[in-house]
């Protein structure tokens, strides 16, 4: 059985993702409950080697679909070696990211089609999907102005898109949203932190006491 919660953020750049799970761990481990944070890509050192090369400004010759792969094998490693042991243990899992960015950005963004990238994950995951997942909904524009204003904060291949990508980064998370009403929640990231904050608490705090839920296959 998976006795723990796993839970994922997502978002446009800029939306409040860090600070959001920052928050809600603390919560969580006020409570008493063992929480483990953690992001995509990256998260274990494969995976992390994976981010290095996907996130490098240098790789603009990247083609959409090795773009897509490296995703996917990058989030394989991730969860084989850190979110399933962790739910088995059952902990509640906080991930910066997870299958719906890849469905945003290289399904939609990126054009090879939702359909076509669910599939890779898929396999990729097998079939293993977040009890919940909080989506934190911004103008990309808005988004890219914080990030501008962040000191320290370092400008990824990402982050230097162009707006008309992150509009429809956008557009594909209300499509997966769509896809998935009953583990996708929308929150309006434009508010204080302290709002967006409150809100997701009170959506987590819906999932705390349910029960375990059946792994997933591994394979």
């Amino acid at each position: 059985m998976r006795s723990g919660l796993f839970v994922t953020i997502e978002g446009v750049e800029g939306a409040g993702k860090t600070t959001l799970i920052g928050r809600l761990a603390e919560r969580l481990r006020r409570l008493g409950r063992e929480t483990v944070v953690t992001r995509e890509p990256g998260g274990v050192p494969i995976a992390e080697a994976i981010r290095s090369l996907l996130l490098d400004r240098a790789q603009t010759g990247l083609d959409p679909r090795t773009e897509a792969l490296l995703y996917a094998a990058a989030r394989r490693q991730h969860l084989a070696e850190k979110v399933l042991p962790a739910l088995e243990r059952g902990c509640v899992v906080l991930c910066d990211r997870y299958v719906d960015s890849s469905l945003a950005y290289q399904g939609y963004a990126r054009g090879l089609g939702i359909d076509e990238v669910w599939e890779i994950n898929r396999f990729a995951t097998g079939g293993c999907l977040p009890d919940l997942t909080l989506c934190l909904d911004l103008d990309p524009g808005i988004g890219l102005s914080r990030i501008r204003e962040q000191a320290g904060r370092e400008i990824n291949r990402l982050d230097l898109e162009d707006p008309a990508f992150h509009r429809k980064v956008r557009e594909g998370f209300h499509l997966a949203a769509a896809r998935f009403p009953g583990r996708i929640v929308m929150l309006d990231a434009a508010r204080p932190p302290e709002a967006v904050e409150e809100d997701a608490w009170n959506r987590l705090a819906l999932h705390l006491a349910q029960p375990a839920k059946q792994a997933p296959e591994k394979g």
